[in-house]
C-alpha cells in the first residue's frame, strides 16, 4: 500500500513539474531592456537555502529543549511568517526610494547612515561566514553517514569541499536559477516521498508525543508566571530560530526583480513551502524510534535509513549533502556581493578586482581562507557552529525591525500606501528578537565572540571610511548656504517674507518671487532634492532633529533681517498622532517657536484642493 501511495506522489510531481517547465517565462523574463527573475525563481533560491537548516535543526533544538522542540520549530514558524510581512514592507520602501537589493545593509545604510550600516555588514558577514562552514559540516556528516571515516579525512573533505566551492565561483561558474530549479525539482520528489513515508509509517504514539509536546510547552509558559513565561519563551525561540535561517535572504535578491509585488509572492510561497514542511519534518523525526542525541549530526538520515531501509537512507543523506553545498555556494556567492557593494559605495576598488572571467576572485580567496579557519577553530563541530549561528540570524532580523520601526515613526505611510504593517506588531516582533539576541549574546559565547569582533572590527573601518568617503558628501557640497537664502530675501522691496517649510516632493507657487523663501531640510542619504525655483533652498538636515534645524534657520533670519516683517509657514499635518509619532514631536516643537522668535508670525496651515497653493504641507 505504501508503495503504491509513493509511486502516485512521485508521479504526480513528476507530471507537475514537467507542466511548470514547459511555461514560458517561467523563472526569468525581458522586460525594459534587461532580463528580471520570477517570483518563483526567488523565492525557490531562498528555499535552497533554507530548506537545508532542517538536517541539522531538529537535533540541535532537542539538545536545548528536548521534546518541547516540535511545539516551538512550529510556533516559530508562524512568527517567522510574521516577520516575512515586515520584510516586504521593508522591500517597497527601498524601491519607493529607488534602492534595489543590499536587504539588511541597504537598509540600515538608509535609516542609521553610514556609520551605523557597518553593524549590519558585520551581522550579514557573520550569517554567511557560519552558513558556509555549518552546511558544510552538515553536508560531509550527512554524507558520509552510514561510511566509517576517521574525523582527520572528513576535515580534509569539508576543506575540499570549501576550496572547491571558491573555485568553482573564481573561474564564473555560478549558480543560476533553472539549474536551481532543476535541483529543487530532484529535492522535492526525495523529501516529499521521505514525508509522505513519515506520515504512512507514524503511530498513535508518535502523534501522543506530537500532542504532549504542545500541551507540555504550554504548561511551561502558564506555569512560570508572565516574565518565568516569557523568558522561557524567548529561551525556546533562540533555540529553535535557525530552523528558518536564510529568510532575509529573498531581500538580497531585491535588485533581481522587478518589483517589491515580486518579493510578497516569494514570501508567501516559502510560507506555504519550507513554513509548512520543516515543523512537520520535526514533528515526525523527533517524535520517531530515532534518538536525536545519538544522531545529533545525521538525524535525517537515520530516520530515512528507518523508515524505507539504507538505500533510501542513502539517498536522503546524498539530497541532504547537495543542498548544503549549494547553500555553502549562496554564501560565497552573497558575501561577495555584499562586498562588492560595500566597496562600489566607499570606492575601495582594489578588493574587487575582476578576473578574465569577471569574478571577484580576491573576495572569493579572503572568504574561503576565513571559512576554513572558523571550520578549525570549531574542530568542526555542528553544535558550536549552530550556537554562533544563530546570534547572527538574530542579530540581522533585530536590525532590520528596529530600523523599520525608526522609518516608520518618523516617516509615516505616506510613502507607502500600497503596503504596510502594524506598528505595534513590528515592535512586538522586535522585542521578542531584541530578548533572543540577549539571551545567545549571555549564553552562547563562542556566538557573542565572533559577532563581536566582526562588529569591533567594522565599526572601526566605518568610522575611518565614513568620514573620509562616504558618498553623503557629494550630496552635502550641493547644499545652498543660509546666506544665500538671506541676501534673496533682503534684495524684496516688500517689509513683508514668507517662510514655507515644504517636503522636498511637494509643489508650490511663485518660484521666483523675492519675498518668498522656501525651504527643504533634507538627508543626504535620501539625496539632494531637486531645485524648482530661484527661491528654493535646500539644507541639509544632518546629526540633528528636524526642530533644531529649522531653529537653527530662523535663528539666522532673525540676526541677518532685523528690519523685515518675517511670516513663517508650516503645512497641517494630515498624518494622525497615532500613525506618525513625530508629526506629534514636531508640533510639540513648532508650539515653543513663538516664545523663541516673538518677532515672527506662525501659520500652521491646510488649503483645499481648489485653491492655487495647496500643497504647502510642511516637513
Amino acid at each position: 500500500m505504501k508503495i503504491l501511495l509513493l509511486g502516485i506522489l512521485n508521479v504526480a510531481l513528476i507530471g507537475f513539474f514537467i507542466y511548470l517547465f514547459r511555461k514560458k517565462d517561467l523563472l526569468s523574463y525581458f522586460s525594459g531592456g534587461r532580463w528580471w527573475l520570477t517570483w518563483l525563481a526567488t523565492g525557490v533560491i531562498t528555499l535552497m537555502d533554507e530548506l537545508t537548516s532542517i538536517f541539522y535543526v531538529p537535533a540541535e533544538s532537542f539538545r536545548f529543549i528536548g521534546l518541547h522542540a516540535i511545539a516551538i520549530i512550529a510556533v516559530t514558524s508562524l512568527f517567522i511568517r510574521f516577520l516575512s510581512t515586515r520584510m516586504t514592507e521593508i522591500a517597497q520602501i527601498l524601491e519607493h526610494h529607488n534602492i534595489h537589493g543590499g536587504g539588511v545593509y541597504s537598509f540600515s545604510y538608509f535609516v542609521l547612515g553610514p556609520t551605523l550600516s557597518f553593524i549590519a555588514v558585520a551581522s550579514i558577514m557573520v550569517d554567511y561566514v557560519l552558513t558556509a562552514c555549518i552546511s558544510t559540516v552538515s553536508a560531509v556528516e550527512n554524507g558520509l553517514t552510514f561510511l566509517a571515516i576517521p574525523q582527520e579525512q572528513k576535515f580534509f573533505i569539508m576543506f575540499a569541499v570549501v576550496w572547491a566551492i571558491a573555485g568553482l565561483n573564481i573561474l564564473g561558474i555560478r549558480e543560476n536559477a533553472r539549474f536551481t530549479f532543476s535541483l529543487f525539482f530532484v529535492i522535492t520528489i526525495v523529501l516529499l516521498t521521505f514525508l509522505a513515508s513519515a506520515l504512512f509509517e507514524s503511530t498513535p504514539h508518535a502523534w501522543a508525543t506530537i500532542g504532549g509536546s504542545f500541551t507540555n510547552a504550554t504548561r511551561e509558559v502558564t506555569e512560570r508566571g508572565i516574565i518565568g513565561g516569557y523568558g522561557w519563551i524567548i529561551f525556546a525561540v533562540a533555540s529553535c530560530i535557525l530552523a528558518y535561517s536564510g529568510i532575509e535572504s529573498v531581500m538580497q535578491t531585491a535588485g533581481l526583480v522587478k518589483s517589491w509585488r515580486d518579493i510578497h509572492k516569494a514570501y508567501i510561497f516559502l510560507a506555504l513551502t519550507v513554513g509548512i514542511f520543516t515543523p512537520m519534518i520535526s514533528m515526525l523525526v523527533l517524535s520517531s524510534s530515532v534518538n536525536p542525541a545519538q544522531h545529533e549530526t545525521d538525524l535525517l538520515t537515520q530516520y530515512a535509513a528507518v523508515l524505507n531501509g539504507v538505500p533510501f537512507g542513502v539517498v536522503v543523506g546524498a539530497i541532504a549533502s547537495v543542498a548544503l553545498v549549494m547553500a555553502v555556494n549562496t554564501a560565497f556567492v552573497a558575501s561577495s556581493e555584499l562586498i562588492e557593494r560595500v566597496a562600489h559605495r566607499y570606492n575601495f576598488h582594489w578588493i574587487i578586482k575582476t578576473n578574465k572571467r569577471q569574478s571577484l576572485y580576491r573576495i572569493h580567496i579572503l572568504s574561503a581562507v576565513f571559512f576554513t579557519i572558523i571550520i578549525l577553530l570549531t574542530s568542526g563541530s555542528q553544535q558550536i557552529l549552530a550556537e554562533m549561528y544563530a546570534l547572527g540570524i538574530v542579530a540581522t532580523f533585530s536590525i532590520n525591525m528596529g530600523c523599520l520601526l525608526i522609518y516608520r515613526y518618523t516617516t509615516g505611510t505616506k510613502e507607502i500606501r500600497e503596503y504596510y504593517t502594524s506598528r505595534t506588531g513590528t515592535l512586538f516582533i522586535f522585542i521578542i528578537l531584541v530578548s533572543c539576541f540577549g539571551y545567545l549574546m549571555y549564553e552562547k559565547p563562542y556566538g557573542m565572540a565572533l559577532w563581536t569582533f566582526a562588529t569591533v572590527f567594522a565599526l572601526f573601518v566605518g568610522f575611518r571610511v565614513a568620514k573620509k568617503k562616504a558618498p553623503e558628501i557629494k550630496e552635502i557640497k550641493q547644499t545652498d548656504s543660509p546666506m544665500n537664502m538671506i541676501f534673496h530675501l533682503a534684495e524684496s522691496e516688500s517689509q513683508r517674507v514668507d517662510i514655507y517649510f515644504r517636503r522636498p516632493q511637494e509643489a508650490s507657487h511663485d518660484l521666483d518671487a523675492k519675498s518668498i523663501a522656501y525651504v527643504s531640510l533634507y538627508s543626504p542619504r535620501q539625496g539632494i532634492p531637486e531645485k524648482i525655483g530661484t527661491n528654493h533652498f535646500r539644507f541639509v538636515n544632518g546629526g540633528q532633529t528636524l526642530y533644531d534645524g529649522i531653529v537653527e534657520i530662523l535663528y539666522a533670519l532673525e540676526y541677518e533681517l532685523p528690519d523685515k516683517k518675517i511670516v513663517v509657514h508650516f503645512g497641517w499635518p494630515l498624518s494622525s498622532w497615532i500613525d506618525r509619532m513625530s508629526i506629534g514631536v514636531m508640533v510639540a516643537g513648532i508650539m515653543r517657536l513663538p516664545k523663541l522668535f516673538p518677532r515672527f508670525d506662525f501659520v500652521i496651515e491646510y488649503f483645499g484642493r481648489s485653491t492655487v497653493v495647496s500643497s504647502h504641507h510642511s516637513q
